[in-house]
């Protein structure tokens, strides 16, 4: 009963939070119920105690009793990567599959020590001291893109196709190798017993990634080839359904990447399995409701986001330290993003424009706050200050990068077309 007096009360603030945007701010509707969260929490952490004590006191402890590091990494996240990739073209992945296994791989590595080196030298010029591994930790879990926001953002920000390709494909898989590289790194600050050699991380992240990915393949195949033998659309949304909760528990079981495996499904049943297994009517219903379930789960974690505003110790006092990891988040990105374009691959054409989308396009989001809330209490004030600058850096990558990268895009690439430099490329 706990659990749907919980979800009842998330349901009916999204679906208000989502009226009064629609009505009154006209945000994308994501950032907007975000918006109107944290205008919320703001209210509340002000007024709460003066005006409404006892209700105010009843809604920190609901918020108190979300375990968002759970209910996003376990469960959510599966859904949502499983729903943005059931509606991405397999063939225009493949045509990009270079960058975007360069930049899901070697430049989230690449953007976390140039991250951690930054940081560490920084902090210290602020008065504040974190040790190198928790500054490194710091980088792992804020360099991947968040596809949850980057899928919803960038399906109204009207970007280029080619460059859409390759953030959407960067954001679907660069998850894996984040999370393992966080997972080795936790337990190198936290373990001093444990001893990381290249042996030991190769192993786990093989076992991660590539377990992940065979098992994704695996259910996309099976579910495919079984709806194939049926034509109801009802069996075959429920086939989906079992797709993601029992693709989520098998993962769990044999420690292996859950979100890998929901992406590499989500795109075998969505290009695969929509051209061998479904009428057009099924096909129609599959997508309706996946993305009805893409819309109800993201105005959810959206409004997570925006009220974790209130579990957070004095947003105000790393106010500084935030704002100058922003531009060194930006910094990396950008160093992450330009290296390899000008080395690895530098058969590709790259036009300034592409780049510096690529770059304003590489938003974080609710992956980064669940990865830094999952470090344990024993952290002690080093746990409070990576939470605090981790949400003023995925606020301001939300809020600033989101609603203006559509623009940026338009902008910086009209401008290399008017000045004839479509043809310019980093390295030929």
């Amino acid at each position: 009963m706990e659990l749907y007096y919980t979800f009842s009360v998330l349901i009916v603030l999204a679906s208000f939070f989502a009226y009064l945007n629609l009505r009154f701010l006209k945000l994308p509707a994501t950032i907007g119920i975000m918006v109107i969260a944290m205008i919320v929490s703001v209210g509340i952490r002000l007024l709460g105690d003066q005006f409404f004590p006892e209700t105010t006191k009843q809604f920190f402890e609901l918020i108190r009793t979300f375990d968002f590091t759970e209910i996003l990494m376990g469960a959510m996240l599966n859904f949502l990567l499983f729903a943005g990739a059931l509606h991405v073209n397999i063939s225009d992945l493949k045509e990009h599959k270079v960058p975007i296994f360069t930049y899901a791989t070697i430049s989230v590595v690449l953007s976390a020590f140039i991250i951690a080196s930054l940081l560490y030298h920084i902090a210290p010029l602020l008065g504040i001291s974190i040790p190198y591994i928790y500054c490194l930790l710091f980088g792992t879990l804020i360099s991947p893109t968040d596809p949850i926001v980057v899928l919803g953002i960038l399906k109204q920000a009207k970007v280029p196709k080619k460059i859409e390709t390759k953030i959407t494909g960067e954001s679907l898989f660069n998850d894996g190798v984040a999370v393992v590289m966080f997972a080795v790194v936790l337990k190198l600050a936290i373990d001093p017993d444990f001893e990381a050699s290249f042996g030991s991380i190769s192993k786990l992240f093989l076992l991660e990634a590539g377990g992940g990915i065979l098992l994704g393949a695996l259910l996309g195949f099976t579910a495919s080839n079984v709806m194939k033998k049926i034509d109801d659309y009802k069996v075959s949304v429920l086939i989906t359904l079992s797709i993601v909760m029992g693709g989520f528990l098998l993962a769990k079981q044999t420690h292996v990447s859950s979100p890998l495996a929901m992406v590499i499904a989500g795109l075998i049943i969505g290009n695969y399995g929509k051209a061998v297994a479904m009428s057009p009517t099924t096909r129609d219903y599959l997508a309706k409701f996946w993305e009805l379930i893409d819309e109800i789960m993201n105005a959810i974690l959206f409004l997570f986001i925006g009220f974790e505003l209130l579990m957070l110790p004095d947003l105000t006092e790393q106010l500084v330290l935030g704002i100058v990891t922003i531009i060194v988040v930006l910094l990396a990105r950008f160093l992450s993003i330009f290296i390899p374009a000008s080395t690895i691959l530098r058969k590709n054409t790259y036009t300034r424009g592409s780049l510096t989308t690529m770059v304003w396009g590489g938003i974080r989001g609710g992956v980064s706050i669940a990865l830094v809330m999952s470090i344990p209490n024993s952290a002690g004030e080093i746990k409070d200050v990576l939470l605090e600058v981790t949400y003023i850096v995925v606020l301001f990558s939300i809020v600033v990068q989101g609603l203006t990268v559509g623009t940026v895009a338009k902008k910086v690439l009209k401008d290399e077309n008017n000045d004839g430099e479509k043809s310019h490329t980093i390295t030929e």
